[in-house]
């Protein structure tokens, strides 16, 4: 901001208004706006390049679909370059992807290891190396399956039994049928 005065009189004051940045509604307006703030901004990726000795590429599509572009050097030999870095890091380093891809395969295997080593265990296999207190909760963890099958066993004998009992009703009934029709 800077202002003029003249004997203590403010002759022209000039500041920047802050504006909100949002999709300007008025065409004209916005495409004044696009001239300007895309030469501003070649302007500075020039700077940048000067300034810093950076190789700069800047590709910008206006809202017609026309393409304004700006390269510090051959923008074919920028593009090229990027297209070989990106290589390269994918060569050298998974991705976030795979790696929380192999991250979870990782998960999922130790899980099966865990699981088949628990089931090896439950069969008796591989307890040399238990402590006393994991051989108890192993025990403890076999008794409560046990107990489990059992009562699960004894009611599906209770079932077929009661199949068996109506089985049996019903073909006592077709018997004493069968008696009647004979005498």
């Amino acid at each position: 901001m800077f202002s003029l005065y003249v004997i203590g009189f403010p002759l022209l004051e000039m500041t920047r208004k802050k504006i909100q940045i949002k999709k300007i509604d008025n065409l004209s307006s916005r495409q004044v706006t696009f001239s300007k703030r895309r030469k501003g901004l070649f302007k500075k990726a020039q700077e940048l390049s000067t300034l810093c000795d950076a190789d700069i590429a800047l590709l910008v599509f206006s809202a017609t679909n026309k393409l304004f572009e700006y390269a510090s050097s051959s923008m074919q030999q920028v593009i090229e370059r990027r297209h070989r870095h990106t290589t390269v890091i994918r060569l050298n380093r998974p991705s976030t992807e795979m790696q929380f891809e192999s991250d979870s395969t990782n998960v999922l295997r130790q899980k099966l290891e865990d699981k088949t080593r628990e089931l090896s265990r439950m069969n008796g296999q591989e307890l040399h190396g238990l402590t006393l207190q994991e051989l108890q909760k192993l025990e403890e963890l076999l008794v409560r399956g046990l107990t489990n099958v059992s009562k699960l066993k004894d009611e599906k004998i209770r079932q077929q039994i009661r199949t068996l009992k109506t089985k049996e009703a019903q073909l006592m009934e077709e018997n004493q049928k069968l008696k009647q029709v004979i005498v």
